[in-house]
């Protein structure tokens, strides 16, 4: 796939070294119309692949050893299923459902830590975890930190909201991903799943399964990746 890159940023040399070779080619009166065809495509591949390795984007910067450190001495019962990532990774940009009914992005959140969990009625180990993740918000949400709970593939609102009754939880959001758009563009396979993203918009963690989200190493790793003071 050819990246794209605005013209402005294009190396003025492409263009200068593609028609010089298209003007050889052309100047050439004995050479075939075959031999003509197989010079403007080989002229079109050099212009295609400088295109693309001069818009390249630049490697993902790499997680700081010493911060991965730290968080992976925090990681005790089940936070050892957390997987820290050496790279932050980009989350997915399609748009949810809101509890509200409009829609919405992850990028929508920047400028704070999430815990994104996906999640689904018929999930038996969701129904264990999510008053964990409900304890979790209650102590530690605001304006740095946020528990955002998605639920993936067909939900009904009316099931959902049955759901967070039962089990006593009120203050986590009832959104949806109705086509798993989100779930899928986030590699997400199974249910429960919960992803770490930092403040910058990116996925630093990710923990397949429930887990103990109320225990003391959740809330250790959560107040290790909040703004000190």
């Amino acid at each position: 796939m050819i990246a794209s890159t605005p013209a402005e940023n294009r190396p003025p040399h492409i263009w200068f070294e593609v028609s010089l070779l298209m003007s050889f080619a052309f100047e050439r009166k004995k050479m075939s119309r075959s031999k003509l065809v197989y010079t403007a495509l080989a002229a079109i591949a050099i212009m295609a692949g400088l295109l693309y390795y001069s818009g390249r984007d630049a490697a993902p910067q790499e997680a700081d050893p010493a911060r991965l450190a730290e968080l992976e001495a925090l990681k005790t019962g089940d936070m050892k299923k957390l997987v820290l990532h050496k790279s932050p990774q980009p989350v997915s940009t399609a748009s949810y459902e809101t509890e509200a009914g409009g829609e919405a992005t992850l990028a929508d959140h920047k400028g704070k830590t999430i815990l994104l969990n996906f999640w689904a009625t018929w999930c038996a180990p969701c129904r264990k975890e999510m008053p964990m993740l409900a304890e979790l918000q209650a102590e530690y949400g605001g304006e740095d930190f946020e528990v955002i709970t998605v639920a993936t593939g067909r939900n009904d609102p009316a099931a959902m909201k049955r759901f967070f009754e039962e089990i006593g939880v009120d203050n986590l959001p009832l959104h949806r991903d109705p086509s798993s758009a989100v779930a899928r563009e986030m590699g997400v396979l199974g249910l429960p799943a919960t992803v770490l993203i930092d403040e910058s918009g990116d996925e630093i963690a990710r923990l397949l399964g429930d887990a103990h989200w109320s225990s003391d190493s959740a809330k250790a790793i959560i107040e290790a990746l909040l703004p000190e003071g």
